[in-house]
């Protein structure tokens, strides 16, 4: 028998491992195939996690409704010395063009009408411009003021996407109205534009859209005008920040955790024992983590406690959190199982085959 040369053995060795490497992977039982969800694309608007709510708006007296309590303090316009504001009646702290209730007795209708209308009453604001457009803030009922000018046109810029259902004003024959859009699509916005013919007069304008109802008083004046106004919407802000919540709690439901490296995942891993209807459908880890995917239909009851079994065979307990339908396992382990009663336990064991290298396992080292 003519003996092997050294680089003939190494080559039977080679062969040996190729066709090793080459040889068909285990079959993929159809049945407990999982095919993965793609998930939906970062909104660039969405933080991605949850927001803190610490407060939510309530609807709040407007300036000119808010009733002094006790003796309060107001300036008297005459001498400019400060005098105490009546209780008795309820009249407001603020100097005010308004009928005030009488010491007598409760204010007529008209004059409840006129204090009403005047406590409601916004004015425009230096600290509310922007550029050339009055931003007055959103709430329902108040009345917001607009100063037109004979000669100027005066716009009132909707919010964006709002349809325009009707405008109306109580003086449409010395108040020119009209209404256009700018944009398009979503960023479409309704715009209304309003002109007197003459100095010195006033009028309301009431104005209707899928959304909202706007209240404005009118005044015309030949001293100044408002170029545009608009407003700003925080109960439409407050109800974006809840949606962006819902999104991002309902993303973290789904998602195990953050960061994987998916080609560093290990999927070797075997489950042998009972088989319920909890039995896992997957297991697999990332270096650090095991992660033990459970059925889909699975109730929150129904899962049962996972031990970590030591080299000793012993069962322990180990520090798990569920997330969804998965175990996360801040360790690593060779074998585990999952147990669910107490005298005929119904068992199902999670297994790690010990790594070999392509040499070992050829050679039976």
């Amino acid at each position: 028998m003519i003996p092997m040369r050294p680089i003939e053995i190494s080559a039977c060795a080679l062969a040996m491992l190729t066709a090793c490497a080459s040889a068909d992977p285990e079959p993929i039982d159809p049945a407990g195939f999982i095919a993965a969800t793609p998930i939906e694309a970062p909104d660039p608007d969405d933080p991605g996690l949850p927001a803190r709510i610490v407060e939510t708006p309530v609807p709040l007296p407007l300036p000119g409704q808010m009733k002094a309590i006790g003796v309060a303090a107001s300036l008297s316009s005459e001498n400019g010395t400060v005098r105490p504001a009546s209780t008795a009646t309820g009249s407001t702290a603020k100097s005010s063009s308004a009928p005030a209730s009488t010491a007598t007795g409760p204010a007529t209708p008209i004059e409840a009408i006129a204090e009403g209308r005047e406590g409601a009453l916004i004015e425009p604001s230096v600290d509310g411009f922007v550029n050339a457009i009055q931003v007055y803030p959103y709430m329902e009922g108040a009345l917001y003021r607009l100063y037109g000018s004979p000669g100027q046109i005066s716009d009132i810029a909707l919010q964006p996407g709002e349809a325009l259902v009707s405008v109306s004003a109580g003086d449409t024959v010395r108040w020119v109205l009209g209404d256009t859009l700018s944009g398009a699509g979503e960023a479409a916005r309704a715009h209304v534009l309003v002109k007197p013919v003459a100095p010195d007069i006033r009028t309301n304008l009431m104005i209707a859209t899928d959304r909202r109802t706007y209240h404005l008083d009118l005044v015309s004046t030949g001293e100044g005008y408002m170029a545009a106004l608009s407003w700003r919407y925080p109960a439409d802000a407050l109800a974006t920040m809840v949606a962006q919540n819902e999104r991002a709690r309902a993303r973290e439901a789904g998602t195990i955790t953050r960061g994987l490296a998916l080609d560093a995942l290990d999927f070797d891993y075997r489950l042998s024992g009972d088989s319920p209807d909890w039995k896992p459908v997957r297991v697999f880890d990332d270096g650090r983590q095991v992660f033990i995917q459970m059925p889909r239909d699975i109730a929150a009851s129904d899962m049962p406690p996972l031990f970590v079994l030591g080299s000793d065979g012993e069962a322990e307990l180990v520090n798990y959190r569920v997330r969804g339908r998965y175990y996360v396992v801040d360790r690593l382990f060779t074998a585990a199982e999952l147990r669910l009663g107490e005298k005929d336990q119904t068992v199902v064991r999670i297994s790690r085959p010990a790594r070999q290298s392509a040499l070992a396992a050829l050679f039976g080292g």
